[in-house]
């Protein structure tokens, strides 16, 4: 099937209380424009050099979604045109993030990144950290927590998956009552991706970041 009917057939199967973030990594320009002329708005990218490419060659209205690690020396490479910062992982990305912003008069919006998973290797806070994280990150200016984050084990075992999303979104709702009380803009949990996203939207989710099911297997 053709990029334009895959985004097709996947937004049949998301609610509408649900955002695609079409995931653009390593994709050609060609194809991010098939998905775009398809009605696609959010795109992510997970590398600052590819992304401020893109930024300066593709249409001014796509939203830019910053996905997976960012070092802090490459904020700047990415802060005046990207949307949303999935990955907001440590106390020290934070603050830089926030300066950087604060520099250019600007509020970014940013989710906080808990280490859900299994696997060493993926970032983020554990569940007990993300309360001191998130207030921090209320309290730093040019900063607006707009949300959650998390990467799921990659494993077969769907019920870990199931167990690791239900985790996350018990942190949202737990920060929702306790930090984040009244505010409208802490609204989203982004969990799920080609391979787990319709168990993510069972459990909350409100962000998925899909790939492989919309430019096929080029990563």
């Amino acid at each position: 099937m053709s990029v334009e009917n895959n985004i097709i057939e996947l937004i049949k199967e998301l609610p509408s209380t649900v955002k695609l973030v079409a995931v653009s990594k390593f994709m050609p320009n060609e194809l991010i424009m098939e998905a775009y002329n398809a009605g696609q708005r959010d795109f992510g990218e997970n590398r600052p050099q590819e992304l401020n490419r893109k930024i300066s060659e593709l249409p001014s209205d796509i939203r830019w979604h910053f996905l997976g690690h960012l070092q802090t020396n490459k904020i700047k490479m990415i802060i005046d045109g990207v949307s949303l910062i999935h990955s907001a992982d440590s106390l020290r990305l934070i603050s830089e993030i926030g300066k950087e912003a604060v520099k250019r008069g600007l509020v970014k919006d940013i989710l906080i990144q808990q280490h859900i998973s299994s696997e060493s290797t993926k970032q983020g806070f554990s569940s007990h950290e993300m309360e001191e994280a998130a207030i921090i990150a209320r309290e730093t200016p040019g900063i607006r927590v707009c949300g959650v984050m998390g990467m799921a084990t990659y494993t077969d075992d769907m019920e870990q998956v199931r167990g690791e999303f239900r985790g996350l979104r018990s942190t949202f709702e737990r920060l929702k009552s306790s930090v984040f009380t009244n505010e409208s803009t802490f609204e989203h949990v982004s969990m799920g991706m080609s391979g787990d996203f319709p168990l993510a939207i069972e459990e909350g989710s409100t962000i998925v970041r899909v790939g492989t099911r919309i430019f096929g297997s080029r990563y």
